[in-house]
């Protein structure tokens, strides 16, 4: 991913001012009867620059990487279903049964024509030799011989189509036929789905907005060089676990969708446990690093302040503004820096601009620790 400019970040205890604050220079209140009060107390920490990784999330559907639907070559009667939904199949294994009655009874129909012909070419033959008929009357029934072997040979093409297989090795999905259905070639719905599920596709999209900036954020020049440096992405899943294995986003659609204005994305996961199949659904989270000063904070009234400490230990309400929330976190992208010296606790003794009591105390302490799950 391009590197980005630093930032900072905030802890979720530290206190902010909201865009109403006090901003007039008012020392704090003063101790009873009006006397004066020293500078109060207030724990403060120097931002500091992590990397850290956001992300963010687009839902998902889950499909194997080959779905292969199952559906009959000739029209019959189901006989015979062989196996049940969710039975792991091979590649040629039988699914399903038809009736073959007529079939084998057109068959036998078949090959004797086979042989009626075959006699007629053997009897033709030595009359060839002789020359008492002409080699057109063998070529003839040559010829007719020919068609009776390959109606035979249709036939028998049929017969081995009434054992519908799996065209994959894989898992069977739902099976909404039964034993006595009629079923034909021309059925939109299949017989049923065969699965190869060892890996899964996770299918999402992205706005315009959001490819254009995800794309050229990613390294290399061409096409080819930024898919072989997106970074790994992870599966949130419809409980809301995150599926244990990290994804690969391996392909992007090279065109908008004109009726959504989105891009369609595939990434693949490793199965092996077969938790996913088809159908189920999820969000791919895509990580995004900074490396940036970093601070925890609330937001009020539609902007967020903190109190920077001045050298002489005056404390000053500054605006921010954020780009990201990690953890409790937020990155800061304008309006403090690495090294700003803010007020992390006892901002509550605090009233606009003014004198403090600094108390060091470390980031790490105050802040809660940051996760990164990807380096």
């Amino acid at each position: 991913m391009r590197t980005l400019k630093p930032a900072l970040m905030l802890f979720s205890s530290l206190l902010l001012l909201s865009c109403g604050g006090d901003k007039n220079g008012q020392q704090g209140a003063g101790g009873p009867g009006g006397r004066p009060q020293g500078p109060a107390p207030a724990s403060v920490i120097e931002l500091p620059t992590k990397t850290v990784t956001a992300y963010t999330s687009y839902p998902a559907s889950i499909e194997g990487i080959v779905n292969s639907e199952v559906r009959a070559k000739i029209s019959g009667y189901i006989t015979d279903v062989l196996v049940d939904e969710g039975q792991q199949v091979k590649k040629g294994q039988r699914l399903f049964k038809l009736e073959t009655q007529s079939l084998n009874q057109d068959a036998a129909a078949a090959k004797a024509s086979v042989n009626a012909a075959q006699v007629k070419v053997n009897n033709l033959k030595p009359l060839v030799d002789k020359n008492i008929i002409s080699n057109a009357q063998l070529e003839t029934a040559n010829a007719e011989l020919q068609q009776a072997k390959s109606n035979y040979n249709s036939i028998n093409a049929n017969i081995d189509y009434a054992n519908i297989k799996s065209p994959v090795d894989g898992y069977v999905g739902s099976i909404s036929l039964r034993k006595g259905a009629l079923i034909s070639p021309s059925d939109q719905q299949p017989l049923t789905t065969v699965s190869d599920i060892n890996k899964v596709y996770a299918y999402f999209s992205m706005n315009e907005t959001d490819y254009m900036d995800f794309i050229q954020e990613a390294k290399g020049v061409t096409r080819d060089e930024k898919m072989d440096s997106l970074p790994k992405v992870r599966l949130l899943l419809a409980n809301g676990d995150l599926y244990p294995k990290e994804g690969t986003i391996d392909a992007i659609n090279s065109q908008v969708n004109a009726n959504t204005g989105s891009i369609q994305f595939r990434a693949i996961f490793d199965n092996p446990s077969r938790i996913l199949t088809n159908g189920n659904s999820g969000k791919v989270e895509i990580p995004r690093s900074f490396k940036d000063p970093v601070v925890s904070t609330k937001e009020q009234q539609g902007s967020t302040y903190v109190y920077k400490v001045s050298q002489d230990s005056t404390a000053t309400a500054a605006k921010i503004t954020t780009k990201a929330q990690v953890d409790g976190l937020y990155v800061i992208d304008s309006g403090a820096e690495k090294g700003d010296r803010i007020i992390a606790q006892g901002v509550d003794k605090i009233k606009g601009k003014t004198k403090v009591k600094p108390i060091p105390a470390k980031f790490d302490t105050i802040a809660k620790p940051i996760k990164q799950s990807f380096r």
